[in-house]
């Protein structure tokens, strides 16, 4: 039963429990080094092993992924290029652009902006399939004009496989857990190295990541998804909606409701409880709702402001529009009713790979500006290197540098 808790009394339910990294960790250390050791041979043999591999190698044939969009559904091909269509167009928004200024006469400095060679996305296939995840790191990466853009999933499924070929993405493999993510860490002689890796995954794949971060780009260490609600008059079914649809997810997921109204509190347990008889999904949604979830009683709209920004969490919907100002802190935000975290998981366009576990403090979702680096550019004639050679010369002596003080003074002798 989902628990209503005062203000004072949520500490323990906003600080998270501690993931079981340092567990997983020391799990997929030896299977990171073995493939990186043994390449192609290990990473078939934990393939067959974890992935039920049936074929001899990891890589896709092109045929079998066109065989599978073939067999999707009119409405699942409609489906996806709704998806693409509105995440194509956020990315565009999110692009960096190249730029020029001329701070001072014959000093030109300019940006531009150029695509990651090779990029992989990790694309979930246990308990749930996920080919909305194709969408949201395939479709960026084509923005960001990245030329090779892989795709690795655990099983073959062919809505996995069918959208990855609809969208064009380059390669794709059947790999999954810490494996896969040694393989595009390390590159084989199957599957090239990538420069960055993007994408959800379990416990072992988040610690493979964490480990392997510098060696290889990652967008960010992935734990439990959460959803934060701040609601005061609101339909409860709705509310109980929405909770239960992020507590599906996962056993270890969490959904929390901050509110002043004392009646939409005590209505919720009774409405999960009854959309919970006819959930699919109830045993995980079940789990998830008394173990991770609650009701969150606050004093008022600043307090609930304050705590979700303590939170940092990975969906916020907030049902009045007037608190966005204050938000700080989230991965995605939901402004109002209809705003329902589904349709960013599926259609509207912003990224669902979000950071979660608090990171949404340093960072927002998956992004096109992931998959691009933006390189200055610097051009300075004689008169604007004389210009700049005191204060060039200065700071460098004070660093104790002179040969960098002599390269600027030489050209002005």
């Amino acid at each position: 039963m989902l628990r209503i808790l005062a203000a004072k009394d949520a500490g323990r339910l906003l600080s998270r429990r501690a993931a079981r990294m340092t567990e997983a960790e020391a799990t997929v250390r030896p299977i990171l080094e073995a493939v990186r050791k043994r390449g192609d041979k290990a990473l078939i043999e934990y393939a067959r092993h974890f992935d039920k591999l049936d074929r001899r190698s990891v890589a896709v044939p092109q045929p079998e992924l066109d065989a599978a969009a073939a067999r999707l559904s009119p409405a699942f091909r409609k489906a996806v290029r709704t998806s693409e269509r509105n995440v194509r167009a956020y990315a565009k928004l999110q692009l960096p652009q190249p730029k020029k200024a001329q701070p001072a006469p014959g000093l030109q400095l300019s940006q531009m902006v150029r695509p990651l060679d090779s990029v992989a996305a990790y694309i979930p296939a246990g308990r749930y399939p996920l080919p909305s995840t194709v969408i949201m790191t395939v479709v960026p990466a084509t923005v960001a004009g990245v030329p090779n853009i892989m795709v690795c999933t655990p099983r073959p499924v062919d809505e996995i496989f069918g959208t990855a070929a609809l969208l064009k993405a380059t390669r794709v493999f059947q790999m999954g857990g810490a494996h896969a993510i040694a393989a595009f860490a390390y590159g084989t002689r199957t599957v090239p190295r990538a420069d960055r890796i993007v994408g959800p995954g379990n416990i072992y794949v988040a610690a493979a990541k964490k480990l392997l971060a510098g060696e290889v780009g990652i967008d960010f260490v992935a734990g439990p998804t959460e959803i934060l609600i701040i609601a005061n008059i609101a339909n409860p079914s709705w509310i109980a909606a929405d909770m239960l649809a992020q507590a599906e997810h996962d056993t270890d997921a969490s959904a929390i409701l901050l509110t002043t109204s004392r009646s939409l509190a005590e209505a919720l347990p009774a409405e999960i409880e009854r959309q919970l008889e006819t959930l699919p999904t109830a045993a995980t949604a079940r789990a998830a709702i008394n173990r991770n979830s609650a009701v969150i009683l606050v004093d008022s709209d600043a307090q609930a402001v304050e705590l979700s920004n303590r939170f940092a969490p990975e969906h916020l919907s907030i049902h009045d529009p007037s608190l966005l100002a204050g938000i700080r802190h989230a991965g995605s935000v939901f402004v109002g009713p209809y705003s329902t975290e589904a349709a960013g998981d599926y259609a509207s366009g912003p990224n669902h790979v979000l950071p979660t576990s608090g990171a949404a403090r340093l960072r927002g979702g998956l992004s096109a500006a992931d998959y691009v680096k933006v390189i200055s550019v610097q051009q300075l004639n004689r008169k604007a290197l004389a210009a700049l050679t005191p204060a060039v010369t200065t700071l460098a002596r004070a660093e104790g540098l002179e040969a960098h003080a002599r390269s600027a003074e030489i050209r002005n002798a």
